[in-house]
């Protein structure tokens, strides 16, 4: 299978301050996690085209977006207590979030099986209205929200080892979209607990799945077998797109999780099979080890191109987090939405 691959040097141009964890060298390791991944056949460059305005504003307000503008247009400055901005943070977000829009018109042109968008900043905290955990526009939501305007059911799966409060926030009242989210609980930013599953006719289309400190990957294989699968398949999306962060692995300096690079493999596998070739899409988050980020990201992208291989590390197992999975199903069961 053939990949898109969808990066931009101004991405590099985002500066979010002196020995600040969401850094330049994170893009540059998944750079090299593409070489490693020994794709050189498979991966076709695209070149991402900013998002406009209006595709934002489908997620942000004006206002919203006037005001990291100008913040970066007059030398940059601090948005929230972890998100700094500077000059050219303001054209790096426009191109992290025109990625996955050009990455859909790209498979829907017959380009290519699936996208991976290697973008900076990530997006998945920013909600409508507020910009945290180093996100300033929710690259995920952007092109979600297009899609299920064109008609489309999404599934928005997110495995970053931080909660997905911005894409939860987006679409918690829009049976168009379906987020499932996986990852530690108690972490910032504080949501993302079982009970949060969506209002009014999206109920039950929010499906939060956290799990405790030292979680390892067959943890989140069964989550995902005996709890998501069940609930996506009842969806029926159209589309996915993968809020990919790497910090759920074990080497991470920020979270407390238990995978190694090769729990990525099974997962991405089962995820991308939700939905056919040519309508899958892989958006880069958060994962703050460098080499955890270089062979989770070559993990992932050896998945979406179909290519069989020695692992870059075993698969875990024997962690805890089954009582939290028997807790996620008891309440679904309970509220009637499995």
């Amino acid at each position: 299978m053939t990949v898109l691959f969808a990066t931009h040097s101004a991405y590099l141009d985002h500066l979010a301050g002196p020995r600040h964890p969401e850094r330049p060298e994170r893009l540059n390791a998944v750079l090299e996690g593409a070489t490693r991944a020994g794709l050189a056949d498979a991966l076709i460059p695209l070149d991402p085209l900013p998002a406009t305005k209006a595709e934002l504003q489908r997620i942000h307000p004006e206002h919203y977006l006037q005001r990291i503008e100008t913040i970066c247009l007059t030398g940059g400055g601090r948005l929230d207590p972890d998100t700094y901005a500077s000059p050219g943070s303001w054209n790096a977000a426009l191109l992290a979030a025109g990625a996955g829009l050009t990455a859909v018109r790209a498979l829907r042109d017959g380009r290519a099986d699936a996208a991976f968008c290697a973008v900076r900043p990530p997006g998945h905290h920013a909600t409508p209205n507020e910009s945290m955990g180093f996100c300033f526009v929710n690259n995920v939501a952007v092109v979600a929200a297009a899609l299920a305007d064109e008609g489309e059911r999404v599934l928005v799966f997110d495995f970053d080892a931080h909660h997905g409060n911005g894409t939860q926030d987006a679409f918690y009242g829009d049976p168009r979209v379906l987020f499932v989210s996986l990852h530690q609980w108690p972490l910032y930013p504080g949501t993302g607990w079982l009970t949060e599953t969506g209002e009014g006719t999206a109920r039950g289309h929010t499906l939060n799945i956290p799990l405790p400190p030292g979680a390892t990957g067959d943890v989140y294989l069964r989550a995902f077998d005996t709890i998501a699968a069940p609930v996506i398949e009842r969806f029926d999306p159209t589309w996915v797109v993968i809020s990919a962060g790497f910090d759920a692995h074990r080497a991470d300096p920020i979270t407390e999780l238990g995978l190694a690079a090769g729990d990525y493999g099974p997962l991405a596998r089962r995820v991308l099979a939700t939905v056919p070739r040519g309508r899958r899409i892989v958006m880069l988050e958060g994962g703050y080890d460098l080499d955890a980020l270089m062979f989770g990201s070559a993990t992932v992208l050896r998945e979406m191109a179909g290519l069989e291989g020695e692992a870059f590390e075993e698969t875990t197992s024997g962690g805890p987090g089954n009582g939290a999975l028997a807790r996620v199903r008891e309440h679904w069961d309970i509220e009637g939405l499995l």
